[in-house]
């Protein structure tokens, strides 16, 4: 039987100390979710859903509740996940009213004849899945209607999360959520729901979840980079870092990364000041943090 492990991260970026601890926490609480479920004998798919949709209600983060505003003064999230046995996956961009974004990027790949749906055509599929929708007051906070109104004057203390797994059968699978960033143009897609960019999986090599600068997280598709790199047998840790230097090195972004190679070894890495992140492996111990900027389990 393979060893199980959970990493999740509660997005990179410049978070301010007075977020720094409820981030942490966040992250914990949702590892610890997801690893009870892959010690139960559940599925790493079952796995990252929990986790992530706990980070989705916690509106510290930047993904469901919490998620920014466009310059419109909306909500717009965007979800993927990604199954790295079958190398199916579902996305969703651009919706509004959907509770859990990465419940629905499941139900797309599940049951859609598509990889990906996105705004009104996207969330009629989830009411015909039956998922649960909310007003669109729901999805927003005093702290981000604050952001919104300040725009360019309070700092950015959310951040979009993701969470890959790999359950006991040797399946990777790697998911992400966010509400993007704040004040982009109505209709914006980022890095997150398309694949190989916010995430990707692959049993032979490796699965991925991204996190910071979308527009230029895609030009690398730095999730896909990060598992062909791991291809190699590099250890976890170095694939992380060496992915978050190449982002930099071609485009002069900064981005944050977390990874679970086929061995069940995990890894992440980041060039922002600070990333969330938690994570349980075969040793069976939650770690957590936010600095320093790279490390494996």
């Amino acid at each position: 039987m393979s060893e199980s492990a959970i990493i999740v991260h509660g997005g990179a970026g410049d978070i301010p100390d007075e977020h720094a601890a409820e981030h942490v926490a966040g992250c914990r609480v949702a590892a610890a979710a997801g690893w009870r479920i892959l010690q139960a004998g559940g599925s790493a798919m079952d796995a990252m859903e929990a986790a992530i949709q706990i980070l989705e209600d916690l509106p510290v983060f930047d993904a469901g509740r919490g998620s920014y505003l466009t310059t419109d003064g909306v909500v717009e999230m965007d979800a993927i996940v990604m199954d790295g046995a079958t190398l199916q996956m579902g996305a969703t961009a651009g919706v509004r009213h959907v509770r859990h974004p990465i419940t629905l990027a499941r139900r797309i790949m599940e049951r859609a004849p598509h990889n990906m749906l996105i705004s009104a055509g996207a969330e009629s599929f989830a009411r015909a899945c039956g998922l649960e929708l909310c007003v669109a007051e729901w999805f927003e906070t005093p702290y981000t209607r604050a952001v919104w109104q300040e725009y360019g004057r309070l700092p950015l203390a959310t951040g979009t999360v993701g969470c890959v797994a790999r359950d006991a059968t040797g399946t990777l699978v790697a998911g992400t959520s966010t509400g993007g960033t704040d004040h982009k143009l109505p209709g914006r897609v980022g890095d997150v729901p398309l694949v190989g960019s916010g995430a990707y999986a692959d049993n032979r090599n490796a699965a991925a979840s991204a996190t910071g600068e979308g527009d230029k997280i895609m030009r690398v598709v730095l999730s896909k980079t990060a598992c062909d790199l791991a291809a190699s047998g590099m250890p976890a840790a170095a694939v992380a870092q060496a992915a978050i230097a190449t982002l930099a090195e071609r485009t002069g972004g900064t981005a944050g990364i977390i990874i679970i190679d086929r061995s069940g070894r995990t890894g992440f890495a980041h060039s922002t000041k600070r990333m969330s992140r938690a994570w349980i492996d075969a040793d069976g111990v939650l770690q957590a943090g936010i600095e320093p900027a790279h490390g494996s389990a």
